[in-house]
């Protein structure tokens, strides 16, 4: 098989065993080295991705995608659920009422954000019926004032199902200050457990209640919940909604109450993935100096090459061919290993909480059991780029070195 000279001669120089054997190691550590980096890379984002999969379930499971909020209480919600669902985008459309306040009991007190529901639908945009470890969702009963809290909230107040509390809702009036302290008592009918901070920060009552709290009537609702497809559409959604039913209503989205937290863990996601990219890196610029001193040890075979009629070019290919050979085998057995390890890590984690019968992750402490991981191909195909692209560029500097030697200068002094 025929094959251009550059590529016979630096892959017969990758394969051979040199008579310096400190160069051997250090080509060796060069490629051990990248693919320890993109090993590294490519878990570490993997477990990012699962963290972030479970943080966008939990809470954007919890908290609204998007709202259509009337502008004064809606009386009949059910033409505005009618209308969302004319797009193709929204999967629920259900009716929704929220407030803000405190909750009270013996002393102690918390801001909440209380969300009225109505439990028969609330499962179509929710995940909160999955998730109540005490208690049910559907004992929330018009007229009966019940509450189901998260777990964070009943820790702090040593609440159990059965147990009041208050609420303390802020009120319009015409009193000096122009704002008043509404109390009601609850019933705590349910915890629930999402494992996230809502579990401190919200809760919820049945829409009827709401109402009479709000001074409403009991058909009236602040607004209409919506569930969408795509999480990111639903600023475009809500608001081509809202823009044709009129001025009397206006939307409103979960960016603006989640999107700083979803930014930073972008954000955050991004800034790991350079730092762990240096790792690359360094292993990247170790082949600079293993091929620098390849160079120096192949000087007579390169003087040979150039007298029988070998250019500078294909000096120069030969050892960018030895050092692209070293980055793409190492850059390839970290890609294969770390696929392999992200796919394993839970299993793997879980494994050592046996063997070891410790909990790295318990459940008391962080709002995951395990260790999520979601391998996402685009990652993978980045990473292994850039440990390509690196492991080339620093083939360049040496092999351009190289094709600088003087034949008579290396025979001279070899």
């Amino acid at each position: 098989m025929f094959r251009p000279l550059s590529i016979f001669i630096g892959t017969r120089y990758t394969r051979a065993k040199r008579r310096n054997r400190f160069v051997s190691f250090i080509s060796m550590t060069s490629m051990i080295g990248l693919a320890l980096g993109v090993l590294a890379m490519i878990v570490v984002l993997s477990v990012m991705n699962g963290f972030q999969r479970e943080m966008s379930s939990r809470i954007l499971g919890m908290v609204p995608h998007a709202t259509i909020v009337g502008v004064n209480p809606i009386d009949d919600w059910q033409p505005v659920a009618a209308a969302a669902m004319k797009n193709p985008e929204v999967t629920a459309a259900v009716p929704f009422t929220e407030m803000e306040g405190m909750l009270s009991y013996k002393g102690t007190m918390q801001p909440i954000q209380v969300s009225g529901v109505d439990p028969a639908l609330e499962g179509k945009v929710s995940i909160v019926a999955k998730h109540i470890v005490q208690g049910r969702l559907d004992a929330l009963k018009p007229g009966e004032f019940g509450v189901v809290i998260g777990e964070i909230t009943a820790r702090r107040f040593r609440l159990n199902v059965g147990d009041k509390i208050t609420l303390i809702v802020p009120e319009i009036s015409t009193a000096p200050g122009g704002i008043t302290p509404r109390m009601q008592r609850l019933d705590v009918v349910g915890v629930f457990k999402v494992g996230a901070e809502l579990d401190g920060s919200m809760a919820l009552i049945h829409l009827a209640d709401a109402a009479q709290m709000q001074h409403w009537q009991p058909n009236q609702v602040q607004s209409v919940r919506l569930a969408v497809k795509d999480l990111y559409a639903a600023p475009q959604v809500s608001s081509d909604i809202a823009s044709g039913l009129g001025a009397a209503y206006k939307a409103d989205d979960w960016t603006h109450t989640q999107g700083s937290l979803f930014s930073a863990m972008k954000m955050e996601k991004t800034m790991i993935g350079l730092l762990l990219l240096m790792i690359v890196a360094v292993a990247a610029f170790n082949i600079i100096a293993t091929l620098i001193m390849v160079v120096n040890d192949k000087g007579a075979d390169i003087a040979i090459l150039r007298t029988i009629g070998a250019t500078p070019r294909q000096i120069m290919a030969i050892f960018m061919v030895q050092g692209t050979v070293i980055g793409v085998v190492g850059t390839l057995i970290g890609g294969v290993l770390g696929v392999i390890a992200a796919l394993n890590v839970s299993e793997l984690v879980g494994w050592m909480e046996r063997v070891s019968g410790q909990h790295i992750f318990s459940s008391d402490v962080y709002f995951v059991s395990n260790l999520p991981s979601e391998l996402q191909g685009a990652d993978v195909l980045l990473i292994c780029s850039a440990g390509f692209i690196m492991s080339f560029l620093a083939t360049v500097y040496p092999a351009w070195r190289a094709a600088k030697v003087e034949p008579a200068t290396a025979l001279r002094y070899s």
